[in-house]
């Protein structure tokens, strides 16, 4: 593997891999997108969409990276060079999630130091406005949140501390410390969470099913989307992880453990969300239709409400679930980052020292613009469109790459070798034809209500966005390979 080195075992790939899918949209999407789409119910086409396109995705991507074991702009040039192009717009796109979700884990840290004496006070939604970034007022777009600013410069120090180093001494060795202690962490939430008055109540509302929703297209889409977003499908993250896999790896193998391991993951943290939620609307009166929300607004305002009101407990669970949050958004920016790093170092010929200091000062730079009086606003538009408009579009073309341009026939034998779980024509009929439909569809519909529902501002930050992306990707793709 040269400059990059590789995992010295499957061990190491298993769990830097579960690390790049467990992120920060299993600890607070998850829970939101099943209460809202159907409660119990929802988890039969939550389970279709693993089966049919999940598990296929991965295991084409596993296949793609060990068989050529090169980096992904390489392995698009070889099989034509004009698909070179594809391959990096969509690490740049990736690299894009890096730098937002970095200013995210900012936010996460400053929480982490605030919890220690609850420096969020009585008002949790002000004190995210003015200490962190939640504004949505323009005129606020120049002023820049300290703590914020100074959380984002150490955790890229961070990063570039654990991605500069080869990938077994680097990543690695810091997946197999943080993801079992994530799941340590998570678990005593969880456990303690069942326990808390109410819980019942929170657990009830999230279960309860709504079988008419299963006619409802959008509850399929959500489904689809959230299998995307969970399992980090199509950023070339789990092909570029398995360009480092030993010989003899059981790739199939290793899919269904990550793909396992991630979906248990989010289905038991939706459990300790909601019986916290339900604690809340018990003991302070409030309807739990009020109490739910995603992302920010769950973790960031709902949850230190809550801690507000438990007491000492409230005091020990507050920095654990911070520290959680924290342990498994550092694995996933691991992971959002490898694709530029590896990409950018083959094409360079830099060693992986120089390309990870580079990358993580311009990362940084960028993010520090996001760390602005509207950086929840700004991540917010950026977040909806990179992963709704850019990385959908692209895991499609992937699809019809690798399917009709290369055949996806040549990777079923590499895949099935070693693996105790085989794939064959059904396999290849899910990958040619039902999921490039599947993901053109959920493209289109995204699409459109992304330029229905955005406002003049937001469409601005996403033409900059695309123009960006395009330029760099152009100018990467000119440049004459360091190889040649």
């Amino acid at each position: 593997m040269g400059k990059n080195g590789q995992w010295d075992s499957s061990v190491s790939f298993i769990f830097a891999m579960i690390g790049a899918a467990v992120g920060l949209g299993n600890i607070w999407r998850f829970s939101y997108v099943l209460y809202s789409n159907g409660g119990g119910s929802f988890f039969i086409p939550y389970l279709i969409a693993i089966a049919i396109m999940g598990v296929p995705f991965l295991i084409l991507e596993y296949g793609v990276g060990f068989s050529f074991k090169k980096s992904f702009s390489t392995i698009l040039r070889q099989i034509n060079p004009k698909f070179e192009i594809f391959a990096w717009i969509l690490v740049i796109f990736v690299f894009i999630v890096t730098i937002y979700y970095m200013v995210i884990l900012g936010w996460d840290l400053v929480y982490l130091g605030s919890s220690i004496h609850f420096d969020w006070g009585l008002d949790a939604a002000d004190y995210f406005v003015n200490s962190v970034g939640g504004s949505s007022n323009l005129l606020d777009a120049y002023s820049f949140i300290a703590p914020t600013t100074v959380a984002v410069i150490l955790l890229w120090i961070v990063l570039w501390f654990i991605s500069h180093r080869d990938v077994e001494k680097g990543i690695g060795k810091v997946s197999k410390i943080l993801i079992p202690s994530l799941f340590i962490i998570m678990g005593i939430i969880i456990v303690y969470a069942l326990t808390l008055p109410g819980a019942g109540v929170g657990i009830n509302v999230l279960l309860s099913p709504d079988w008419a929703k299963l006619l409802d297209v959008n509850i399929w889409l959500a489904a689809f989307a959230q299998i995307i977003f969970s399992l980090s499908m199509g950023q070339a993250i789990a092909l570029t992880y398995a360009s480092y896999l030993p010989d003899k790896s059981r790739l199939i193998d290793n899919v269904l453990v990550v793909v396992a391991s991630n979906s248990l993951f989010e289905i038991c943290t939706a459990f300790g969300v909601f019986s916290i939620l339900g604690y809340m609307s018990v003991t302070g009166g409030t309807p739990m239709v009020q109490l739910v929300t995603e992302g920010t607004g769950l973790v960031f305002i709902v949850f230190p409400m809550i801690f507000n009101i438990m007491g000492p407990i409230g005091r020990i669970l507050a920095p654990m679930l911070f520290l959680s949050i924290l342990f498994a958004g550092i694995t996933s920016a691991l992971g959002f980052f490898e694709p530029m790093l590896n990409t950018t170092s083959d094409k360079l010929g830099w060693s992986r020292k120089k390309t990870s200091t580079v990358l993580s000062i311009v990362g940084c730079a960028f993010s520090l613009i996001l760390t602005c009086g509207i950086s929840s606003y700004l991540v917010g538009i950026i977040d909806s469109f990179v992963n709704e408009f850019g990385i959908l579009l692209l895991i499609g073309i992937q699809c019809i790459i690798f399917a009709w341009f290369y055949g996806v026939d040549r990777f079923l034998p590499v895949l099935n070798e070693y693996s105790t779980f085989k794939v064959g024509k059904k396999w290849v009929f899910i990958i040619k034809y039902l999921l490039p439909c599947v993901l053109f569809f959920i493209w289109i519909i995204g699409i459109v209500n992304l330029f229905t529902t955005s406002k003049p501002f937001e469409i601005i930050v996403d033409l900059v966005i695309i123009i960006l992306v395009i330029v760099f990707a152009v100018i990467f793709t000119r440049i004459k390979p360091a190889e040649d």
